[in-house]
C-alpha cells in the first residue's frame, strides 16, 4: 500500500510546527512528508510502523523521523473510543537547521542527529518526561522563547542514547508514491495558485467524480477545497505584504483572488485584521526604534491600545 503525502501547514511567521492530537485523527494513517518529525506518545499503546520497521509503543515512546519516511502509529483502543490526546508532534525541515548552522556554527552538531533520523531514531528511557515538558511549552511559546525551546529540545535529543529503526538498505521513492494520486492535484494547486482553480477540473485531473474528489480531498487535507485554496492564498499574501511595498490590490490578484472585496473578506476571516493593517503592524514590529520601516518610509504610529495582536496560521478557522 502506497503511503499518502501529508501537507504540513506552517504559518508565515513560524519556521516549524508543534501540536498535539488525539486518536482517531485524520493524520493517523500510513503517510509521509518532506519534514522531519519528532513524535511522542502520551497516551495509549499499540503498534507503530516506520518504513519497513514494525514495533510496539506505549506512553513515553519517542521517535525522530527523517524526511520522506512513511510512518504510522495505531493505538489499541476499543471500537468507538476517542482519546483526547494521543501524542505530541514537532515538524520542521532539515534545510532550516542547515541554513541556521551557516550563521551559527554551534548548531553544526545537530547534523549528526538529523543524519541518523534519515533511518528513524528511537530514543532510550529517561527522555520522555523532559521532552514532553519542552514540547508542551513549544506549542504555546512565541517569538525568541519559542526558538530557544526548540533548540533546547534538539540539543537534548542530540545527547541522549538512541537506536536506528531502519537498515541502510531501506529505500523509499516519494515520487512513485505521489504519481497519479491526489498529491499530484495538490502540487498543481500550489503551482497554479494565481489561476482560476475549479474543484470539478481538479477532480477530472485525478480521475475522480466531483463527489468522490470532495470526500478524498477533505480526508487528505482535513478541510474543504475552497478553504484549502483560500488558506494557501492568504499565506502567500502575508509573505508579500511583509516583504515589500506592492499595493494591496496588486497582491490580491497575484495570489489568485479575482476581486479585492473577496480578498479583504477572506483575509479578515483568516487573520483577524485587514491586509493594510497586517502590513502596518508588522512594520511597527520590524522597524528599528525611530527608524524607517522597510522600503524607506517612516511607519505610521498606531495607538498601542487599538493595535490587535496578529493571529498566526494556527488560528485559521
Amino acid at each position: 500500500m502506497q503511503p499518502d503525502l501529508e501537507l504540513v501547514q506552517v504559518g508565515p511567521e513560524t519556521s516549524f510546527k508543534a501540536w498535539a492530537h488525539g486518536y482517531p485523527y485524520r493524520t493517523v494513517r500510513w503517510h509521509f512528508h518532506p519534514e522531519c518529525e519528532l513524535h511522542l506518545v502520551t497516551h495509549t499503546s499499540g503498534t507503530f510502523m516506520v518504513g519497513d520497521h514494525v514495533g510496539s509503543f506505549e506512553p513515553g515512546h519517542l521517535v525522530l523521523i527523517g524526511p520522506n519516511l512513511p510512518h504510522n502509529w495505531i493505538s489499541a483502543t476499543e471500537p468507538g473510543e476517542v482519546v483526547p490526546e494521543r501524542g505530541l508532534v514537532l515538524q520542521f525541515t532539515r534545510e532550516s537547521i542547515a541554513a541556521a548552522a551557516r550563521g551559527f556554527p554551534e548548531l553544526a552538531g545537530l547534523e549528526t542527529l538529523l543524519g541518523d533520523a534519515s533511518r528513524g531514531i528511537e530514543f532510550g528511557p529517561g527522555l520522555a518526561g523532559p521532552a514532553a515538558a519542552l514540547m508542551t511549552e513549544l506549542i504555546a511559546a512565541t517569538g525568541v522563547r519559542r526558538l530557544a525551546v526548540f533548540l533546547e529540545l534538539l540539543d537534548r535529543l542530540a545527547h541522549h542514547p538512541r537506536r536506528p529503526l531502519l537498515g541502510p538498505e531501506y529505500r523509499f521513492d516519494p515520487g512513485a508514491a505521489t504519481a497519479g494520486t491526489i498529491n499530484h492535484v495538490l502540487a498543481h494547486i500550489d503551482t497554479h495558485l494565481d489561476h482560476d482553480l475549479r474543484e470539478a477540473d481538479l477532480a477530472a485531473l485525478c480521475g475522480r467524480s466531483a463527489s468522490a474528489f470532495s470526500r478524498l480531498f477533505r480526508q487528505h487535507t482535513g478541510m474543504g477545497f475552497s478553504r484549502y485554496v483560500n488558506r494557501l492564498r492568504i499565506d502567500r499574501a502575508c509573505h508579500l505584504l511583509m516583504a515589500g511595498d506592492r499595493p494591496v490590490t496588486a497582491i490580491c490578484f497575484e495570489v489568485g483572488f479575482n476581486n479585492v472585496s473577496n480578498f479583504n473578506r477572506q483575509f479578515l476571516a483568516h487573520k483577524g485584521v485587514a491586509p493594510s493593517r497586517f502590513r502596518a503592524s508588522h512594520r511597527l514590529v520590524a522597524a528599528p526604534a525611530g527608524g524607517p520601516a522597510p522600503g524607506g518610509r517612516s511607519p505610521r504610529r498606531a495607538a498601542p491600545a487599538t493595535l490587535s495582536p496578529i493571529p498566526t496560521a494556527e488560528t485559521f478557522p
